[in-house]
């Protein structure tokens, strides 16, 4: 079945292109390049993985609860319209948020895979070239996953969201080889690996869980990648070519931000849009969910060298200011450890299966005494 007969509503064009400015760059030097960065391209190559085997396709998703996501958690609850929503209303509620989410990272996983092969393209730097061109797979692998979970598990698919495909749009427009890191690797990235990380911390669903937890083992890579190349680069900048990238963080973190409403879900289910908003906006939960997403963005936009004043005020604004004291370093560990963790104990229940069955095997085979 066709990805089309799953949307919500169809996209209105099968393509989106966006017209692109800027040069492919060459590099002859072959046998140079920065340590840090060429120990993280081998990591990349050693960290290879095939999302047909590592996860467990065979486990069961409830449609209707892909998640496990608790009423106090959606938008409706509590509202007029929820005391008149039957039990099957409340699972297709859960069934569209779960589809809404992962639709938008399906989509968002896309554009990263887009935006690394343009790295590879425009990167005046082998070594990030090298590098780039193993993000480029993993992100191909992401979308391969996020897809094969809406189709086969909850059956049901969003078109992507008018504001990340606005911040997508920019970030391939602009000429200069470093946007695609700053719009993808930061911006993007970084709030989508907050968000896989609430996600993969309350679920109590193994798939769901899983898929993100293997992603954002991936994901620690990307985004220290993005650091490396950036706070190496912003070093040389002036103060006038650094002011113009806060402006495209700015406008960018309220992009995400105004995002996160999912008032389109709501719209489904015949409440209009400015009611939709209005309760997007007045959730509790959606205002916490916001606000911790950006406890990945806040810290690297610092840490990068981008941390003017208006900026700052623009965070404070935001209410997610304090973001900046997060410890990158500590949260991206815990990802990939989260993941191994997880890996050793698929790992060993798995061997201890095979150990009993081999044991009733031979047991089967002993003659009666």
């Amino acid at each position: 079945m066709s990805t089309y007969d799953r949307y919500t509503h169809a996209p209105a064009e099968p393509t989106w292109q966006v017209p692109a400015t800027g040069s492919a760059r060459f590099s002859w030097e072959y046998d140079d390049g920065r340590d840090r960065l060429l120990a993280l391209y081998q990591k990349g190559k050693d960290k290879q993985w095939d999302g047909a085997k590592r996860i467990d396709w065979d486990l069961e998703v409830d449609p209707h609860n892909p998640l496990g996501t608790p009423d106090e958690a959606l938008t409706l609850y509590g509202t007029r319209h929820w005391a008149k929503m039957t039990d099957r209303d409340k699972g297709e509620l859960r069934q569209h948020y779960a589809s809404w989410q992962f639709s938008q990272f399906l989509h968002g996983e896309q554009g990263a895979m887009v935006c690394a092969a343009r790295i590879v393209e425009s990167v005046p730097d082998l070594d990030a070239k090298f590098y780039s061109a193993t993000q480029t797979m993993d992100e191909a692998r992401h979308a391969e996953i996020f897809g094969r979970f809406l189709h086969d598990k909850v059956g049901l698919v969003y078109p992507i969201n008018d504001n990340l495909q606005a911040l997508l749009g920019d970030t391939l427009r602009d000429s200069r080889w470093d946007m695609p890191y700053l719009g993808m690797q930061v911006l993007i990235e970084g709030l989508a690996l907050a968000a896989f990380g609430m996600i993969r911390d309350t679920t109590d669903k193994p798939l769901p869980k899983q898929i993100l937890a293997y992603v954002m083992q991936d994901e620690a890579r990307h985004v220290a990648f993005g650091r490396m190349a950036l706070r190496d680069y912003y070093a040389q900048l002036s103060d006038a070519e650094l002011r113009e990238r806060e402006e495209f963080v700015i406008e960018g973190c309220y992009l995400m931000r105004d995002r996160l409403r999912g008032a389109e879900v709501l719209e489904n289910f015949g409440i209009s849009k400015a009611e939709a908003e209005e309760y997007s906006e007045r959730s509790e939960y959606l205002a916490l969910f916001r606000q911790l997403l950006f406890s990945r963005i806040v810290p690297c936009v610092r840490d990068i060298g981008l941390w003017g004043p208006r900026l700052q005020q623009a965070y404070v604004d935001m209410g997610v200011f304090e973001m900046g004291n997060s410890n990158l370093d500590q949260l991206m560990a815990q990802d990939e450890e989260i993941a191994e963790k997880l890996d050793a104990e698929r790992f060993a229940a798995e061997e201890s299966s095979r150990v009993a069955e081999v044991t009733a095997t031979i047991n089967s085979g002993r003659a009666p005494n």
